[in-house]
């Protein structure tokens, strides 16, 4: 039974939730408690994959999922999987979560946030004694932040090439796996059937300003974007910057800068909302005194729609050819990688919507572009995401911030879309 919007007050801090709902001290108490490890001297989190930091978060991890009745284990991948098992253990899985590890310097919130709201959910329930009918498994997931080897493991889409694998820590793969409980030779067995899990849910931080800006609580994922990433390297000639008149100039420099316009240009008129960088600049010979000879530069496309990525890069490939003929340099467009836009299932979603209602909290919808565990999950089986607000849109930084609230808000909707999905999914 969800909750009334009487019951609850998610701007009010002192506000205590009512019923079969998540704990505001125990959900706070287990964030704080998983900061701590890797906590660094500027208030930022170093819990980078396979590190004995993330060795260190897994055990904690662990020994809360077992505490709270869950059946604890590690598939090939390396992902931590705790189960409590539903009235009829022969349905697919409901499941949840999200990772551990960070960036170098990054934030008390992203991915952890996810895997802890998981976990509450879990604690809830048995604070009621009550099991959902499907099984219900909590996943953190290995490696997100660099290889993302474990969502892509269970998905069936990871790589058997070693080389594939860029890890942060510079060792292979397989030995990374081992540190935590993985098994490299055994990765394919990581992966799922179709039929095992009827949905995931993904609950994170925004990691963007949207919601904040809206004034809205809750964010319903319309899907995570695709990208499409290409080094563009252009070809003038370096030549003296006081001799080389004008007209006479193939400066590199400029052609780069009329494509950072461009590029800038057709996102912005695309009808839509897609968004396209450029992130890097390497400039030759880069010296004041020289009319630059060559630049190389990088170029991130993004939407939610694949057709509307094909028609950006097709106008990319006309502009660069304008700009080429108008400046007579060398342009050539080099891809780098392409990833598939993962739509946000329909039901879920709706569920999504209906609960954040039903709670009083104010929502909207939007695309992620950031990747998550949840892309890769999402082509093999249906896949939600519940974003709350972060602060000045900041994260991968000791400045991240999601109040206790807002936390507390996500889970109660992450615990209630559980609740209802398990009543309308076989």
């Amino acid at each position: 039974m969800l909750i009334h919007r009487s019951q609850i007050a998610p701007a009010d801090a002192d506000r205590e939730w009512l019923g079969a709902l998540p704990r505001r001290d125990r959900l706070i108490d287990s964030l704080e408690s998983m900061a701590a490890i890797g906590l660094q001297g500027d208030g930022s989190v170093c819990r980078r994959g396979f590190s004995p930091a993330d060795v260190q978060g897994r055990d904690q991890l662990a020994c809360w999922m077992q505490e709270a009745g869950m059946q604890v284990r590690v598939d090939a991948a390396g992902n931590l999987i705790g189960r409590l098992e539903g009235q009829d253990p022969s349905l697919p899985v409901l499941m949840t979560g999200s990772h551990l590890d960070t960036v170098p310097t990054g934030g008390r919130f992203d991915g952890v946030l996810g895997v802890l709201a998981g976990l509450e959910c879990v604690r809830a329930l048995s604070d009621v004694g009550r099991r959902l009918r499907h099984p219900l498994e909590v996943v953190a997931f290995a490696d997100e932040e660099s290889t993302m080897v474990g969502c892509k493991g269970m998905a069936g889409t990871a790589s058997m090439d070693p080389s594939a694998y860029t890890t942060s820590n510079g060792d292979p793969i397989d030995i990374n796996l081992e540190r935590i409980g993985g098994h490299w030779s055994s990765l394919p067995s990581a992966a799922r059937p179709d039929s095992a899990v009827a949905a995931f849910l993904e609950l994170h931080v925004e990691q963007g300003a949207v919601l904040e800006q809206r004034r809205d609580a809750i964010g319903i994922v319309e899907g995570i974007v695709g990208q499409r990433r290409f080094s563009i390297h252009v070809k003038g000639q370096a030549n003296h910057a006081g001799t080389t008149p004008m007209g006479l100039r193939h400066d590199a420099l400029a052609a780069a800068s009329r494509i950072v316009l461009a590029v800038e240009e057709m996102a912005r008129c695309h009808p839509g909302d897609p968004v396209a960088t450029v992130g890097r600049l390497e400039v030759w010979p880069n010296a004041a005194n020289v009319v630059p000879g060559s630049v190389s530069m990088t170029v991130d496309i993004r939407d939610l729609d694949s057709t509307v990525l094909d028609q950006l890069v097709s106008c990319l490939q006309e502009e660069l050819e304008s700009i080429g003929l108008a400046t007579g340099c060398a342009i050539r467009l080099e891809p780098q990688f392409q990833v598939s836009p993962t739509p946000a299932d329909a039901l879920v979603m709706a569920t999504i919507e209906t609960v954040a209602e039903d709670l009083g909290l104010s929502m909207s919808r939007l695309p992620s572009r950031a990747s998550h565990d949840a892309q890769e999950i999402g082509r093999r089986w249906p896949m939600g995401m519940i974003f709350v607000p972060s602060r000045e849109g900041l994260s991968h930084s000791a400045a991240e911030f999601t109040s206790d609230s807002q936390c507390l808000s996500g889970t109660a909707v992450l615990l209630h879309t559980l609740e209802q999905l398990d009543r309308v999914l076989s």
